[in-house]
């Protein structure tokens, strides 16, 4: 009788047994929610600005030649090592480009044309948007700025398909968005037990999602911050595997060193009668 092929016919019956599609299905009470909640928490969210963001900045009015000295020359990279301004002509106002960020430093300045070092940490891209208005009207009339997360990164770990990190240009992302990027979860993720690593102001938050049900789009958390980590923990199915897998790696190495042994043995054995 085969017992190995028995015993894996059990093993391949306890993994999808452990496996309902209950534990699968998302979102299984969303009928509850109310759209007007969630209309309400999504009006109210927008990301903030945190050290080692790098933001693309634009300032603009009527007249360019006005904020020209408030923006970063344009330019265009042609190698590592070479610079070239986009307008072969001096004195021309050209509208910048987006494409040399402003770093974020550790607390939450930039260091800006004409204006000097501001703070902008911590602040919504509607709010940093009105204070460089404001500044810059003192000088332009009616100056236009526009900002954009150029590094906006989130990780998706563990039991998905695609896990790495993730660079977005659009600072709204969800926790679904994320989970959508990294090809979903595999059938062994534990969406109960979904876990959200955020960094706060150099302390660590931690804070668990269930997909399963439809609070999550309630949650203060369901939108991401830059460097969010998403973590999906494999379910017992996939660990009580990983654990059989260990243990005939195992067998198999102490199987083999002792035929080896025998071997030799019996090779030293024949040696001696001879």
């Amino acid at each position: 009788m085969n017992y190995k092929f028995i015993i894996c016919l059990f093993l391949l019956a306890g993994i999808y047994s452990c496996q309902s599609p209950k534990n699968i299905a998302y979102f299984q009470d969303i009928k509850s929610a109310s759209q007007s909640e969630l209309d309400s928490m999504y009006a109210r969210y927008s990301a903030r600005i945190c050290p080692d963001d790098q933001l693309g900045i634009i300032v603009s009015s009527k007249n360019l030649a006005a904020v020209a000295p408030y923006n970063l020359p344009a330019v265009s990279f042609m190698s590592p090592s070479t610079l070239t301004t986009v307008s072969g002509r001096e004195n021309t106002p050209v509208m910048p480009s987006a494409n040399q960020p402003y770093l974020v430093d550790s607390e939450g300045y930039i260091q800006f044309p004409v204006l000097g070092r501001i703070k902008l940490g911590g602040l919504t891209k509607k709010e940093a948007v009105k204070l460089l208005e404001t500044l810059i009207s003192e000088d332009v009339k009616e100056p236009i700025v526009t900002i954009q997360h150029m590094n906006f990164k989130v990780s998706v770990l563990g039991e998905v398909l695609r896990p790495g990190p993730f660079f977005l240009t659009n600072d709204r992302i969800s926790i679904l968005d994320a989970v959508a990027l990294a090809g979903d979860l595999t059938i062994y993720g534990q969406r109960e037990n979904v876990l959200l690593i955020r960094d706060n102001n150099g302390q660590k938050v931690f804070h668990y999602f269930d997909l399963t049900k439809s609070d999550i789009f309630k949650s203060p958390f369901f939108y991401l911050q830059q460097n969010d980590v998403i973590y999906i923990e494999p379910n017992k199915s996939r660990k009580r595997t990983t654990r059989y897998n260990q243990a005939d790696q195992y067998n198999i190495s102490v199987a083999s060193t002792i035929l080896s042994g025998i071997s030799v043995f019996v090779a030293l054995f024949v040696s001696v009668r001879k």
